[in-house]
């Protein structure tokens, strides 16, 4: 298993044990770490979990909602970031194209 993989697994563990120590499923936590997909989105859920204690799953499932459109923003504007980055290079630089004559 690598490093990445291994990380994964104790951060899913981590947050359904977590979730089931507040009385919720073991379910509810597997769900929640597959939606949230990396370490870093799980250990935000965990700092909620662990700080807001929540007393419902609509709670945490709201939650994790939240934390997958922050992650999705994060992403997209990543992407137009570069695209950005690009298109401007374009416009500083050329196409390359005038390199030939």
């Amino acid at each position: 298993m690598t490093d990445n993989r291994m990380e994964w697994a104790r951060k899913r563990d981590e947050l359904v044990d977590a979730v089931k120590r507040l009385g919720f499923p073991r379910e509810l936590g597997e769900q929640v770490a597959k939606q949230l997909g990396s370490p870093k989105a799980m250990d935000r859920m965990l700092a909620y979990l662990y700080n807001v204690k929540p007393r419902t799953a609509e709670l945490i499932v709201d939650e994790m909602l939240a934390i997958c459109s922050d992650v999705d923003n994060w992403h997209s504007k990543k992407a137009a970031e570069e695209a950005n980055a690009k298109y401007n290079e374009i416009l500083n630089y050329g196409l390359g194209a005038d390199d030939e004559e």
